[in-house]
């Protein structure tokens, strides 16, 4: 869901959120889910019997498999498993999941991952074209194995990926009026993108050793989402059941992907009876336009019946769906409220010139009348508590991974010893103590199952990390007037921010991009304010060098996730390595097109002071308040909105501590049913309460399922919820090309059951 950029930890399996995820110990299984199970076994109970089926998916036995040691018993394959047939359909399922997340993020601040729908779209075409045309057509058909899957899957997430800036930082850059439009900025665009996005690939390259192998079983580095990954490809292409599991995954994720897909293009012509129901605004009207149901309205209490978060609710279970519709309550159902009975905030009407709706009050405008410090809007007042408590609690789960530093450290300290004895030796001096310590084995590193002939070298990946460090200090110096110093702090800070993302996301399936990207402007706020630069030209440099930060921790992450996968799969790393650059090929062209198409669909997306808006964009909301903030003289920011940030902030770094030090032992139980504080920090930044209750909808049936049908909810439930995710994605998609042909609901569609007249 890891991956928002509000967020950006986008949501497991799918993806990265599942805040809730708890260090796994070494007694549990990777391959928890959220889930109650009776057993691990991907069937279906009526066609398909492999009851005896391990954990792993091997056949024989029944044990939990060892995390750190690759899957066993996988079929034999060609050596050279970078097909084009691979590489076509992995960039194509990719291209499928970026289009819909720049639709998805803008609407939530919430991207996904492509690896389970590339994973399972993947295998079931690839399949198709190795069985029609068989070993007589060698580029279509041929043998198919789980390591060219792993290929396909890894060419997904690559392609996939590099949406968060456009969902985040780029918008409110337009936002700002920093830069002209989107259409005249496109290859600049682009040229910032394939910067940000080739650091992360490069950089990405030597942390497979250390994430991987070095420091995995240590600091129990299990990965959850790329081991589901690995672990569902496993299955699918297990000799006796892998061929009826595949079918019945991709039937399944086909059906869901395009039922998703219709009912979002279908219900823009009946937007307020196929897609939002505002039950509140109906009572208004049978009350004859004279109740009190209208305020009820006001603060967006409806259902709207969307695919995508009723999938995530499937995904990521209950407490993370309560607790994100908890804070909906918390946030505008009580102190919304609260606060303009009080006259802390304020509110603007939203109706036409109708006297029947002069009620009609719209509490969640960001324009500039409502953004000040003396008169805020409900949404800005709650902007600046959900943000600082998302820092907060996300600054503290690293915080308490300490161990990575100390770790860390001994590694660069023994590379250090390793690489001045190699240079005494060639200079014909010896220093042994130096070279015993550089060569010291650590008894709990794991094996590496690649032979070095499959190793990515070192002159494969350093030459371009410095390569991509100049183009970056060149691109950012002469496109946006960037001091070299201020690029290479942006470059130090994604260094940075990239080795505790990895680490976070490998223990928690959390990718922290909240706290790198908001601690990433912080710094370079504090870097521009002795320069005393003018404010436009001081955000501007705080907003790039930000997303900078945030794009390479972001494509670091999702590449040694990707490393993981195929560690479990004894997939050779150097094939890996060249999907995955040329996936980011696909990336760096295709999301700053798909932003270009939004932006011309839906101007309001770059428009401040736009009221009515398709898009809640909260995620560029965040980053523009930050922005401000860290660079206007002023502080922005309402005094008692301040006052309860830092409270807010306080009291969610400590429910943190209590989750790691108190809920343990015999209080372990707990967990399950503590409130997760990044989820309910989110619903404050995120007006919409609506996105809470439809993964509420999604997650309660699951539970269910999976209690009392669990083998049933290993083949299904997760391409169903793959399907509707990237479905409404890509209705999305569809929905922009309308508006700008002219053919959209706006036009020919009914707003009918909304209140007002709009929805």
């Amino acid at each position: 869901m890891a991956s928002s950029d509000l967020v950006h930890e986008q949501l497991a399996p799918g993806g990265h959120i599942n805040p809730n995820v708890p260090p796994l110990t070494e007694k549990e299984n990777v391959f928890n889910t959220p889930y109650p199970r009776k057993s691990s076994s991907s069937v279906n109970e009526k066609e398909i019997d492999v009851s005896e089926r391990p954990v792993d998916g091997s056949e024989g036995g029944d044990f939990i498999h060892d995390p750190f040691v690759p899957f066993d018993n996988l079929p034999e394959e060609r050596q050279w498993i970078l097909t084009i047939r691979a590489m076509f359909v992995g960039c194509c399922c990719g291209a499928l999941v970026n289009a819909s997340n720049v639709y998805l993020g803008l609407k939530t601040g919430w991207t996904f991952s492509a690896n389970l729908f590339g994973a399972i779209a993947g295998f079931a075409v690839v399949k198709f074209f190795s069985t029609t045309f068989g070993e007589n057509f060698p580029i279509l058909g041929g043998s198919f194995g789980p390591r060219e899957n792993n290929i396909i899957q890894t060419a997904a997430t690559a392609s996939g990926g590099l949406s968060s800036v456009f969902v985040s930082a780029l918008p409110a850059l337009y936002q700002l009026h920093l830069l002209d439009t989107p259409a005249n900025d496109f290859w600049r665009i682009v040229s910032f993108t394939a910067v940000g996005g080739y650091f992360g690939f490069f950089f990405a390259t030597p942390l497979r050793k250390f994430f991987i192998i070095y420091v995995a079983r240590e600091l129990q580095l299990v990965f959850p989402t790329p081991s589901a990954t690995a672990m569902t490809i496993q299955s699918m292409h297990e000799a006796v059941s892998g061929a009826a599991i595949a079918k019945l995954k991709m039937k399944a994720l086909s059906i869901a992907f395009t039922i998703a897909l219709v009912l979002r293009v279908v219900s823009q012509y009946a937007i307020g009876i196929l897609w939002d129901w505002h039950i509140f605004t109906w009572f208004f009207i049978w009350g004859n336009y004279n109740n009190q149901a209208l305020h009820v309205e006001n603060w967006g209490w409806l259902l709207e019946w969307t695919p995508a978060f009723i999938g995530a609710g499937m995904l990521v279970g209950l407490n993370v769906a309560i607790s994100f519709y908890g804070g909906s309550v918390i946030a505008w159902g009580i102190i919304g409220p609260t606060l303009v009975h009080y006259g802390a905030a304020f509110g603007g009407s939203a109706a036409p010139d109708d006297p029947k709706w002069e009620g009609y009050i719209n509490y969640a405008s960001l324009s500039s009348k409502y953004s000040t410090k003396d008169h805020p809007s409900p949404r800005f007042w709650m902007l600046w508590p959900g943000v600082l408590c998302m820092i907060a609690v996300s600054f503290t789960e690293l915080l308490l991974q300490w161990r990575v530093f100390l770790i860390a450290g001994k590694a660069l300290a023994r590379g250090t010893a390793s690489g001045i004895a190699a240079i005494g030796k060639a200079s014909g001096k010896d220093y042994p103590r130096l070279r015993a310590f550089g060569h010291q084995s650590d008894e709990n590193a794991v094996e590496d199952p690649a032979a070095d002939e499959e190793l990515v070298k070192m002159w494969m990946w350093l030459p371009g990390l410095i390569a991509t460090i100049i183009c970056t200090c060149v691109v950012m110096g002469v496109q946006y007037d960037m001091p070299i110093g201020m690029s290479l702090l942006s470059i130090f800070l994604a260094f940075f921010f990239s080795f505790l993302a990895v680490q976070c996301a490998g223990v928690t399936d959390i990718t922290p991009l909240t706290a790198a990207s908001k601690a990433s402007q912080i710094v370079l706020g504090g870097a521009t304010k002795g320069e005393h630069w003018a404010a436009d030209h001081a955000q501007r440099l705080n907003l790039l060098g930000g997303a900078v930060a945030s794009m390479g921790a972001n494509q670091a992450s999702d590449l040694v996730s990707d490393f993981r996968v195929g560690f479990l799969l004894r997939t050779p790393p150097n094939q890996q390595w060249l999907a995955q650059g040329a996936g980011t090929i696909v990336a760096v062209f295709l999301a700053p097109a798909m932003f270009v198409l939004f932006a011309k669909a839906y101007p309001c997306i770059i428009d401040m002071d736009a009221d009515v808006c398709p898009f809640s964009a909260p995620s560029v909301s965040a980053w523009r308040a930050v922005a401000v903030a860290v660079t206007d003289p002023t502080f922005p920011v309402p005094t008692s909105s301040g006052i309860f940030s830092i409270v807010f902030a306080i009291f969610g770094a400590f429910m943190v501590l209590i989750r790691h030090y108190v809920w343990v032992g015999k209080l372990e139980w707990v967990r399950t049913y503590h409130p997760n504080m990044m989820c309910i920090a989110l619903a404050f930044v995120l007006p919409q309460t609506y996105y809470g209750l439809a993964m509420i909808i999604g997650a309660v049936p699951c539970f269910f399922w999976a209690k009392k049908h669990a083998k049933s909810f290993d083949v299904y439930a997760y391409a169903i919820a793959a399907g509707l995710i990237a479905g409404e994605g890509i209705g999305g998609v569809v929905n922009a090309i309308f508006q700008v042909a002219g053919i959209s609901g706006d036009i020919y569609g009914s707003t009918i059951a909304c209140p007002a007249g709009l929805c």
